[in-house]
């Protein structure tokens, strides 16, 4: 029998309707081809820098480098300008402006971010912490999302290992929605609602797939998707820009096994991999806990979910964990150097 369950972040509810995964359907998931090391003709690779807008940010500095930050060639925001809203309430509009970054992840054309090692992944958090800081210290800017998609159906152009970075001059819809129920779980119960999201599943550790170091790495209770897998830091923090150099790290390995658990058990799905941030108005800090959602991309939003705003997930947060755990136990020193 289906149930529904309700999200305490949001006080939205999803259907957990597993027998609807016994409906005839094609498999979602395609083989990848096999990439080279190098490709001439792709701009993220060595060799190809003119091909991309002048960069932002390069890590190392001098030298090779192994991590760069380009603008997006086709960016949905750019620029700097007014932010004022023209027009009556009905038609307002205001200029687009704001900064869209592509974060080049490797200089290898067949990098990925499961198998990167963790130095090497360590240094990609590091250079997204150096842009969501840069960013969100702009007086224009109310919220930056960091955010990689992988795959076709995740919606990427570009196979070559990238994440992206967009910083919007308004305060986003899905986080002031978020924002808001914590604020108002905190005025009702003098506490974060992810802090006591995040205890109750490591005391419960059914949904629990990974703890490492001061991260933890879960299915949510009421997941919105099959395999849907959040990923925390342990220890309250509202924003990512606070995050600590001894805890980038730590990230960088927690994310490796979740990606690596993920492709495992699932078959390697194409994944849209999204991070959650307090915006800039100070006070969603004490409220707010930071925290990155990887979505595979398993099953298609219809005409229901469209309509009701509501989802259907056809795996049980609790057997996508077991299956997960499952799957870590059987791989070993993943992302080692």
């Amino acid at each position: 029998m289906s149930t529904l369950r309700q999200d305490p972040t949001t006080r939205q509810w999803a259907v957990l309707a597993p027998v609807r995964a016994d409906r005839p359907h094609e498999p979602v998931v395609e083989p990848r081809p096999q990439l080279p090391e190098l490709d001439p003709s792709c701009p993220f690779c060595p060799g190809n820098e003119d091909q991309t807008p002048p960069e932002i940010f390069r890590d190392p500095t001098d030298g090779d480098w192994r991590v760069r930050v380009v603008p997006n060639l086709y960016g949905a925001l750019s620029g700097d300008g007014s932010v004022a809203r023209t027009g009556p309430p009905l038609f307002r509009e205001m200029p687009g402006v704001g900064s869209h970054e592509v974060v080049i992840e490797s200089r290898r054309h067949d990098a990925r971010m499961d198998e990167m090692t963790q130095a090497e992944l360590a240094r990609v958090v590091d250079v997204w912490r150096t842009r969501y800081r840069e960013l969100i210290d702009d007086p224009h800017i109310r919220a930056v999302v960091v955010f990689k998609n992988f795959g076709a159906l995740a919606g990427t152009s570009l196979i070559h290992a990238h994440s992206q970075i967009v910083a919007t001059p308004v305060f986003l819809p899905r986080l002031l929605r978020r924002v808001d129920v914590a604020t108002r779980y905190y005025d009702e119960n003098g506490a974060c609602v992810y802090d006591e999201v995040i205890a109750a599943e490591r005391a419960a550790q059914v949904r629990l797939v990974e703890e490492y170091g001061g991260f933890v790495a879960f299915e949510p209770f009421a997941a919105n998707s099959p395999y849907e897998t959040w990923v925390a830091p342990t220890f309250h923090q509202g924003s990512f820009g606070d995050l600590a150099d001894e805890e980038v790290d730590d990230l960088a390995g927690i994310l490796i096994r979740t990606l690596t658990a993920i492709r495992k058990a699932c078959g390697d799905p194409d994944f849209n991999l999204v991070m959650y941030s307090a915006p800039t108005n100070g006070h969603t800090d004490e409220v707010f806990h930071w925290h990155i959602k990887v979505l595979p991309k398993l099953a298609t939003p219809a005409g229901f979910e469209l309509g009701s705003a509501m989802s259907i997930n056809t795996v049980a947060p609790e057997d996508a964990a077991s299956a997960l755990r499952k799957a870590l136990s059987s791989v070993k020193d993943m992302g080692r150097d």
